[in-house]
């Protein structure tokens, strides 16, 4: 079977890329699919409630994104360095892509807020990245809140004046490079008011990488190497899912990064029980989903892996037929985006 990346691809005018998130929260537009029959409906994100059922259950992704950008000096001559971290391997111990890489060889010593935190290279791995040894006085992430900057994708190019707003409300597992954005529409009320009508809620945390954002590079699709990235599913959570399937409910992963941790543990164990773990699971048509119903996500680059995740779950022809109307009906693209729901 060949799938060809260019298939993913459609026209985006550039004023359609949100630059800042929708305000409230919930006031974001929503587009509802019925994935059998490709049927559009067009609504706002704090409608949600009329799509769902007494019984349903939402799992969310609760990691948390940290201020991953640091800018500094090299100790030795004072020269520029920034630096993003990535994922941590120890205690202080990250890996991290830096810029210019040139000046972080090995035993390069950098200073990060005056002072407030210094860095040692530790290695250079084979793909550029660095392992980094972190000094600080007091707790890291605290100098970290203090002095870093979010990692915002590289087509929000306005800044961001609060940084809570790159950042679920339900956010609480501190480690991801870039936000699990479907869950940016939800706010406490919502939530507060979904649990009331009887529509349970559940977290699973996957630490998002920047593989995220990591262009397919092959044409044939299935050449196209996935990053790994960090899981948890509790018990609770699992015991959830499996109730609700017991009882007839909808399992809907807010995030397709939800419903990878999800799929993966579906995949890997034939069952959904409390697993931790990485996966690199690379979900596209005509993969075969095994736990969830439904899916909350916003719009997607073209040619990326997530678009194609939507079309394996959708449809190809129901997915490119979505994102052309989305274009049409001016709808908000990526991270601070609106949304679709599928089911």
């Amino acid at each position: 079977m060949e799938l060809l990346k260019s298939d993913f691809f459609y026209e985006l005018p550039e004023e359609l890329i949100a630059q800042t998130p929708a305000e409230p929260r919930n006031s974001s537009r929503m587009m509802c699919i019925d994935r059998k029959s490709g049927d559009i409906i067009h609504d706002h994100f704090y409608n949600l409630f009329k799509y769902l059922k007494k019984g349903d259950l939402l799992v969310m992704n609760d990691s948390r994104v940290i201020p991953a950008r640091l800018y500094g000096e090299k100790i030795e001559n004072g020269t520029f360095i920034e630096f993003l971290l990535l994922e941590q391997k120890g205690d202080k111990l990250w890996e991290i892509i830096c810029r210019p890489g040139k000046k972080a060889k090995v035993g390069t010593r950098f200073s990060f807020g005056n002072g407030r935190l210094i860095a040692e290279v530790t290695e250079v791995k084979e793909d550029g990245n660095r392992i980094v040894q972190f000094e600080c006085e007091g707790n890291f992430f605290t100098a970290l809140e203090d002095i870093g900057q979010m990692p915002l994708p590289p087509y929000i190019t306005k800044k961001l004046e609060d940084k809570e707003r790159y950042q679920t409300v339900y956010s609480h597992e501190l480690g991801s490079a870039a936000a699990p954005t479907a869950g940016l529409h939800f706010t406490s009320e919502m939530l507060d008011e979904l649990r009331e009508k009887g529509i349970k809620t559940a977290f699973v945390t996957l630490h998002v990488g920047l593989g995220t954002f990591r262009p397919v590079k092959e044409d044939n699709v299935l050449d196209h190497k996935m990053h790994s990235e960090h899981y948890y599913l509790p018990r609770e959570t699992a015991d959830l899912i499996n109730e609700t399937k017991k009882n007839g409910g909808r399992v809907i992963a807010v995030g397709t990064t939800t419903c990878r941790t999800l799929e993966s543990v579906a995949t890997f164990y034939d069952e959904i029980a409390e697993h931790d773990g990485y996966t690199d699971i690379f979900i596209y048509p005509s993969y075969n989903f095994k736990c969830i119903d439904g899916l909350i996500t916003n719009f997607h680059l073209p040619e990326s892996t997530l678009i194609m995740l939507v079309s394996a779950f959708m449809g190809y022809e129901n997915t490119m037929n979505a994102y052309k109307i989305a274009v049409d009906e001016r709808y908000r693209f990526f991270s601070f985006g609106d949304c679709m729901l599928i089911l």
